[in-house]
């Protein structure tokens, strides 16, 4: 009887360490973020306005300053059909960007948008997918600096955007980078 009753204390006494474990491993593991989620996540959603040195106003926008647009993207948590307020509209290329952040962590893939003059030392010319480059970009903590490949290139009319999330939040302002394609008329 005594072996059993040890037995069963001794049981009891894992299964509470195992759940504890668990309980606390839960609170400093959370669920792994999917890249997207890790992508902007850390975004910083509002800008100070400020454009990159060299990058020209578009001459004729489909959507002009001070015009309003509907959102069709999804970079981040109430952006989709969001109304947004026009800020700045530039003719540039962008590109979809993979890059491992200076601040270490995993890899960002996909990585929509970094426009030609966020890049150092771009030259004058577009790049191709598969080039080399480095950020000077900082959209998200541990862009800047970072070396990335381009995955995609895109010659097009970048837009800043202010925008109140569908979700609720407060509005985010002059944010950097929508593409012509991703608005629509309201």
């Amino acid at each position: 009887m005594k072996l059993k009753i040890n037995l069963f204390a001794t049981l009891l006494i894992a299964f509470s360490l195992t759940l504890t474990a668990c309980g606390n491993n839960e609170k400093e593991n959370p669920k792994e973020k999917t890249n997207e989620e890790m992508d902007h996540g850390s975004m910083d959603h509002s800008g100070s306005g400020e454009v990159p040195k060299g990058l020209k106003e578009a001459k004729d926008p489909a959507f002009p300053v001070d015009s309003k647009a509907i959102i069709k993207a999804d970079h981040m948590k109430g952006m989709d059909e969001a109304e947004a307020t026009i800020v700045g509209a530039y003719d540039t290329t962008v590109y979809t960007v993979s890059y491992t952040p200076t601040t270490g962590g995993k890899k960002v893939t996909h990585h929509k948008w970094v426009i030609h003059e966020e890049l150092k030392d771009p030259g004058d010319q577009p790049l191709k997918p598969g080039a080399e480059v480095t950020l000077n970009a900082d959209h998200m903590k541990g862009m800047k600096g970072a070396k990335a490949t381009i995955d995609s290139a895109e010659q097009t009319t970048v837009y800043m955007v202010d925008y109140t999330p569908t979700t609720g939040g407060e509005k985010v302002t002059n944010h950097k980078w929508v593409t012509e394609s991703e608005l629509s008329a309201e």
